[in-house]
């Protein structure tokens, strides 16, 4: 299993988080997530994002008014999020493991956004601890936002696509009856199903709002949508936010976003 040394040399090294969301098949997952956010924003709302990268999401919601703290694992994602701070947000940053949130209080926060943390935890343990830290610090009736990675697209990229699915089944990361992911491997990415998803909510008194595909199936044509003119990205987008809670669809995207209520 990975360490947290092997998580942060990944970011640090292989893999640049600011630019993440900026291409248009990486659009998408923030148009979704944002669009999900504003539904529950209201003026004054205070808002927690633990695991939050270089701040892409932290910074929009601090410009438009809002008051954010934010807690990021990697140095140096957190350089890069102070460099893209602007003046007039009301925005803290401090390094942090998302399972140990014990320097905030509970019942503080309006929303709270898990948005990384759980990609790279592995254990139902680890899954639990995050998700019982980021809860304790939400107010009652306040709204959490916990994005995962989808185990079906890794079947099928990694794969078949990529031609490693032999490879993958004789190293036990996919089961070779079930097709499942196995969540204890070496990898840097844990991935899940959405039954596992739902089982690890169950464990807290908390009440589903959505279960969102926050990139669907764009990034099985991630070249396709990043040649889009304008006006058939227009459309694309639309058909997506149409599609994003589609039970028979979810499956297929990359990325998911479980959104429910504190008690």
């Amino acid at each position: 299993m990975h360490t947290t040394e092997d998580l942060i040399r990944y970011y640090e090294k292989h893999h640049d988080e600011d630019i993440r969301l900026v291409s248009k098949h990486g659009t998408v997952e923030y148009v979704t997530t944002m669009q999900y956010i504003d539904k529950y924003l209201q003026p004054g709302m205070r808002i927690m994002e633990i695991g939050a990268g270089t701040g892409r999401y932290s910074h929009a919601l601090a410009q438009r008014g809002y008051s954010v703290d934010a807690v990021e694992l990697v140095e140096s994602n957190i350089e890069i999020f102070k460099q893209n701070t602007m003046a007039g947000e009301c925005i803290t940053i401090t390094q942090g493991d998302a399972r140990d949130l014990s320097a905030y209080p509970s019942n503080a926060y309006d929303i709270t956004l898990l948005l990384g943390p759980m990609y790279h935890l592995f254990t139902d343990e680890d899954k639990l601890q995050a998700l019982s830290e980021a809860i304790r610090i939400t107010k009652p009736g306040g709204i959490v936002f916990a994005a995962y990675c989808m185990s079906g697209p890794r079947v099928l990229l990694r794969g078949f696509i990529g031609g490693e699915i032999h490879d993958l089944i004789q190293k036990a990361i996919i089961d070779p009856e079930t097709f499942d992911t196995i969540t204890n491997s070496s990898d840097i990415f844990a991935f899940l199903r959405k039954e596992a998803i739902d089982a690890l909510r169950s464990h807290f008194d908390v009440t589903q709002l959505h279960f969102v595909a926050t990139d669907g199936y764009t990034n099985h044509m991630k070249d396709t949508v990043d040649k889009m003119d304008d006006a058939t990205y227009a459309v694309y987008l639309k058909y997506h936010l149409a599609t994003c809670e589609r039970q028979d669809m979810i499956g297929y995207s990359h990325h998911t976003l479980d959104i429910f209520r504190k008690a």
